[in-house]
């Protein structure tokens, strides 16, 4: 647990800073690679959204996650926010409340961040999971409630549509995987269900909204012989489905009823807690982008629920819109992180805040993966 003191990393400003911003700014003019710099802290599966490029120009925020003990203690609830056209991170107000909590999630839009659900742990390991909407205000450094969420949820994907309702995918509830798809409506601080997922329950699954479809992948789900079999047998499994979900456009339709098909898999193995980020949103298409995970399911600390350690994939994979199918955009991705949930497209570059690397090493690194010349 963290207290409320915050280090303003981007006080004074210094010949480096200016050199920082000229290169960071012309690298994202130029499609080339991006090089961030690292966090303030380690932190694995935090809350991580973007806002999208503008006049005050792109920021990346991080909130709460687990600290590189990996123990129940070095959960945190801190906040981070770097900003794209400085390079520089600062240290935010924390999340309210005296614990932090892992596997939430967030999205930025209309000048506020909206972070939802999650879990927190106790030091004998008991997880409770929480229906929390907690709204932070950027700008004035502050944080409101929303609505509690209706079925609370964590490891669950959630995306954007039309810059209005969060769609709120799946997840884990009080301990199992559900199919329930929440819909939050920020101006009416409202909430409406959603098709259900036709397929497997899932939680630490991947992906993102990208116009009016949803694309979700893998995650784990409940080993139906574990309750049956040995009491060794491995609790959850990495699942290999692969989903699609249109929301209705039309004028008056309704955006709670949403067509759910199931795709091929995708490149590479099943993975769990994959990096999925979306855009930009192109002429009847766009790309869906997924980075790292791991083919074996863990609970918090990179261990696998099958008592082996779990090791992140190099693997990184696109779903074209356009075309309706699969794209390999990297086999040996250097870097490769997991626990990571949420990745960020900002030109030609994936962006991953943190995560665990290899031997389950907890990382500050931003890792940056170059799409450039590769979809």
């Amino acid at each position: 647990m963290q207290s409320d003191n915050r280090s303003k990393g981007s006080a004074g400003f210094s010949l480096f800073s200016v050199l920082l911003i000229l290169t960071l700014s012309n690298q994202l003019n130029a499609g080339s690679e991006l090089k961030l710099p690292s966090m303030p802290a380690a932190v694995s599966n935090s809350a991580v959204t973007g806002t999208h490029p503008g006049e005050a120009g792109q920021k990346i925020f991080s909130f709460m996650g687990m600290g590189s003990r990996k123990a129940w203690d070095a959960v945190t609830n801190r906040a981070f926010e770097l900003d794209l056209k400085t390079g520089l991170w600062e240290e935010k107000r924390s999340l309210p409340g005296v614990a932090g909590r892992l596997g939430a999630s967030a999205v930025a839009v209309n000048g506020q961040v909206f972070i939802f659900g999650g879990y927190v742990l106790d030091r004998d390991g008991n997880e409770t999971t929480l229906s929390d909407l907690n709204v932070y205000v950027p700008f004035e450094d502050r944080y409101y409630r929303g609505k509690d969420i209706p079925v609370p949820v964590e490891d669950a994907v959630v995306g954007l549509f039309r810059d209005r309702f969060i769609y709120v995918i799946g997840g884990r509830s009080k301990g199992e995987a559900v199919r329930n798809v929440q819909i939050y409506d920020m101006e009416k601080d409202m909430w409406s269900e959603g098709t259900p997922i036709k397929g497997t329950p899932v939680f630490g699954h991947a992906g993102a909204i990208l116009g009016d479809t949803i694309i979700y992948v893998d995650g784990a789900y409940r080993n139906p012989e574990a309750l049956l079999g040995p009491k060794n047998t491995t609790k959850y499994l990495a699942s290999s489905e692969c989903w699609m979900g249109r929301i209705p456009t039309g004028k008056h339709a309704d955006i709670t009823q949403i067509e759910w098909t199931k795709l091929p898999e995708h490149p590479g193995k099943a993975r769990f807690r994959i990096a999925a980020g979306a855009g930009p949103e192109e002429r009847k298409g766009g790309h869906i982008y997924f980075s790292g995970g791991t083919d074996n399911p863990y609970d918090y600390n990179g261990v696998g629920y099958d008592g082996k350690p779990s090791e992140p994939s190099a693997v990184t994979f696109a779903f074209d819109l356009k075309s309706g199918g699969w794209e390999t955009i990297d086999e040996n991705t250097p870097g490769a992180v997991m626990d990571n949930r949420t990745a960020l497209v900002a030109g030609h570059n994936l962006i991953l805040v943190g995560g665990m690397g290899k031997v389950q090493a907890v990382t500050a690194k931003v890792t940056v993966v170059s799409l450039k010349g590769k979809k």
